[in-house]
């Protein structure tokens, strides 16, 4: 089979699409996380295959257009973000990563569940997304300038 730009556009809308439903599935084991099997990591490693998948059909450059956060700085927000959600245990004379819910009336939707549970998994979601494209994008970069020598 021959390659042709109709192959091209093809695969540009496969990854593209699939890249969509990724990142939905990967936000629903994110939300499901700490009352059903997913969390903060798996829906992490999810959300970075549905980024690769944009990696892979734009060069690096086109994609880094459309994705405008840099993945250090995802990293260390997730950092703060889970270290600050598990010091709360400290404020409250408890121990550290000590969960914490309770329910609230919000407008719209009712009574809501509210839990550190989720901010914390969220920390790690953004450490995990931030590590695995780091990692990713410095593998590709080491090849590309193995392939220019």
């Amino acid at each position: 089979m021959r390659y042709s730009r109709s192959h091209d556009v093809m695969q540009r809308v496969l990854l593209i699409t699939t890249s969509y439903f990724v990142l939905a599935y990967s936000l629903y084991f994110l939300f499901a996380g700490h009352n059903n099997p997913g969390g903060g990591f798996i829906g992490g490693l999810t959300t970075a295959c549905a980024l690769a998948f944009i990696y892979l059909v734009f060069d690096r450059d086109t994609a880094n257009e459309y994705i405008r956060f840099t993945f250090p700085a995802l990293i260390s927000i997730g950092l703060v973000l889970s270290l600050g959600t598990g010091a709360i245990g400290f404020f409250a004379n408890d121990n550290y990563l000590t969960q914490y819910f309770d329910y609230f009336e919000i407008p719209f939707f009712g009574e809501v569940e509210l839990t550190t549970a989720l901010p914390f998994d969220l920390g790690i979601y953004f450490v995990v997304v931030g590590a695995a494209m780091v990692i990713m994008l410095t593998i590709a970069d080491d090849e590309k300038e193995e392939n220019e020598n």
